[in-house]
């Protein structure tokens, strides 16, 4: 593919790249969207991969005192490296206690 690329006029590779615009998704406000939107483990703040596929989203919903739901609720990221080293557990209820949600007395 090099002695093909060698072979172009140096002239008409500088303007196709020149020329070629990057479009970007926008909705009817033209605002720009983006289809894919990094998500980052809530226990370590590290980036999860679109290809990762041991990472879980959980959503925990808040409950009134009679146990019905509020329509509020919490979104948890955990990457697969904190799944893998079984620490989820212990995380998930170290941030459900920095919410309020859990408490740890008898």
């Amino acid at each position: 593919w090099l002695k093909r690329l060698k072979a172009f006029p140096r002239q008409h590779l500088n303007t196709t790249l020149t020329s070629f615009k990057f479009d970007r998704m926008q909705n009817d406000d033209r605002q720009i969207v983006d289809l894919y939107l990094p998500r980052k483990c809530s226990a370590t703040n590290r980036l999860i991969p679109a290809k990762e596929h041991a990472a879980v989203t959980l959503n925990v919903a808040k409950v009134d005192e009679t146990g019905t739901y509020t329509g509020e609720f919490f979104t948890y990221h955990l990457a697969g490296f904190i799944r893998q080293r079984g620490e989820s557990d212990a995380c998930l209820n170290r941030l459900l206690h920095n919410e309020g949600l859990l408490t740890f007395s008898k």
